[in-house]
């Protein structure tokens, strides 16, 4: 048993991010560490049930619920990705990261932990920890986000380039996003200036600071990339949210193949996606269910004689029984999916989704049709994962690689662990090559 250590977590409430991120606080608390997380009241029942100490947000955003209404991001409104990128700089990121700071210090100097663990948007959470001369780990509850060589750029659902053209035009791309992320470097340059800290030359550089970035994924499941040295894959968390475990469901009866619909854990306008899946399901010989989720009230949606709507539901079991998944495309949902080996239709709505449908459909392991796909789009897709075994059988292989990594015990050995790799990882700013566009 390693000696018992204390830890502060600064956790943000990003929906499906919650139970990867919570299932590391339980597993250090299982191992008789200590733990504190610092989280928004939306969280705390989740919290609590990993035998933790909880402490709400006092002056950082603090969402009572994770109904749309509480929500800070709003992304659903966004009509460009301009829009979106300013509103995660202004009301997530770098707006709210000198309150997120003052929290982190003061439960530093409360609970005065060996070690700070924060969320991946939580910027000003890692410099309060900074501050307080606390290293700090960063948790990636999804694919490797960070701008890197061979990665495509985060966000856009681009396959790794193939050739020197389609390597110039990664090069390019991320050069103008990282253009527009270091709108946010003035605040929070600013924020490490008040509190004694030298400037960052990249907005991402609080993050790549970190003593250790853990990917909470399977190596397998994402694309491969040169990545900073103190960069970990440590394996997917399958753990169901405490929100719906041990909650009683039901199947229709009959012996038709079982179908498993389930989007966003928040708010992402998904209701009217939702029916047109249940409106498909309908026209075809097979068994639904639908898991609304905790932002949504499943009276909205209508069912219908082959479909069941459930509000949660534990997937693990679920999947157990299922021959296919209509999903939005969050992480959670896909890499449970995949390691039950069930095939996916992916209906990206945002965020990190439509990168994970394009690691899905590469490897032949589901497909992916748009959001707004009308029932008939959306049932022909369902037939041809269930006409065609392929899909099921690269659907398993790629599980087996995610079911060993997640039970290979990674994670808690690099939170447990002591030593101190690359904290200082040179900063990847692609605009210094994108006028070199060439093989390298």
């Amino acid at each position: 048993m390693t000696t018992a250590s204390s830890y502060l977590f600064a956790l943000v409430d990003g929906g499906g991010t919650v139970p990867p991120e919570l299932g590391a606080v339980r597993r250090l608390v299982d191992r008789g560490h200590r733990v504190v997380v610092l989280a928004d009241d939306s969280m705390l029942d989740d919290v609590l049930a990993t035998g933790a100490t909880v402490r709400p947000w006092a002056q950082a955003i603090n969402r009572p619920t994770r109904g749309r209404d509480h929500d800070p991001l709003r992304d659903w409104q966004c009509r460009t990705p301009q829009e979106l990128l300013d509103r995660l700089l202004d009301h997530v990121l770098a707006g709210p990261a000198p309150h997120y700071a003052a929290d982190v210090i003061a439960a530093v100097d409360r609970n005065r932990p060996d070690r700070v663990v924060c969320s991946m948007f939580a910027v000003g959470a890692m410099v309060g920890a900074e501050a307080s001369g606390i290293s700090y780990d960063v948790l990636m509850p999804n694919i490797y986000a960070l701008p890197a060589p061979k990665l495509p750029t985060f966000g856009l659902g681009g396959q790794p380039a193939v050739g020197p053209v389609g390597r110039c035009r990664d090069q390019i791309v991320t050069a103008v996003a990282q253009r527009q992320w270091n709108k946010g470097l003035g605040p929070i340059n600013g924020l490490r200036k008040s509190l004694g800290l030298s400037p960052l030359h990249d907005f991402w550089d609080q993050v790549r600071r970190a003593r250790k970035i853990l990917v909470l994924t399977s190596r397998g499941f994402d694309f491969p990339a040169q990545l900073p040295d103190n960069v970990r894959y440590v394996g997917p968390v399958l753990d169901d949210p405490n929100w719906a475990k041990g909650r009683p469901w039901t199947l229709p009866s009959g012996g038709h193949p079982v179908l498993l619909v389930a989007m966003s854990t928040t708010f992402q306008d998904q209701i009217d996606c939702l029916q047109r899946v249940i409106d498909a399901v309908a026209t075809l010989p097979i068994r639904g269910i639908v898991t609304a989720g905790p932002a949504l009230d499943p009276t909205t949606l209508y069912a219908r004689a082959n479909t069941i709507i459930e509000s949660a539901a534990p997937h693990s079991e679920v999947l157990k029984q299922a021959s296919v998944v209509v999903t939005h495309g969050g992480h959670g949902t896909v890499v449970r999916a995949l390691a039950a080996g069930v095939p996916l239709v992916v209906m990206p709505h945002g965020r990190d989704q439509a990168d994970n449908a394009v690691r899905v459909t590469t490897r032949n392991a589901g497909v992916s049709i748009n959001r707004n796909a009308q029932p008939a789009t959306i049932a022909a897709a369902v037939r041809r994962i269930l006409d065609d075994p392929r899909y099921r059988q690269a659907a398993k292989k790629l599980g087996r690689s995610i079911r060993r990594d997640a039970a290979s015990g990674a994670l808690v050995t690099e939170l447990e662990t002591a030593s101190v790799v690359s904290q200082r990882a040179a900063p990847n700013r692609a605009d210094a090559s994108v006028f070199g566009c060439g093989d390298e």
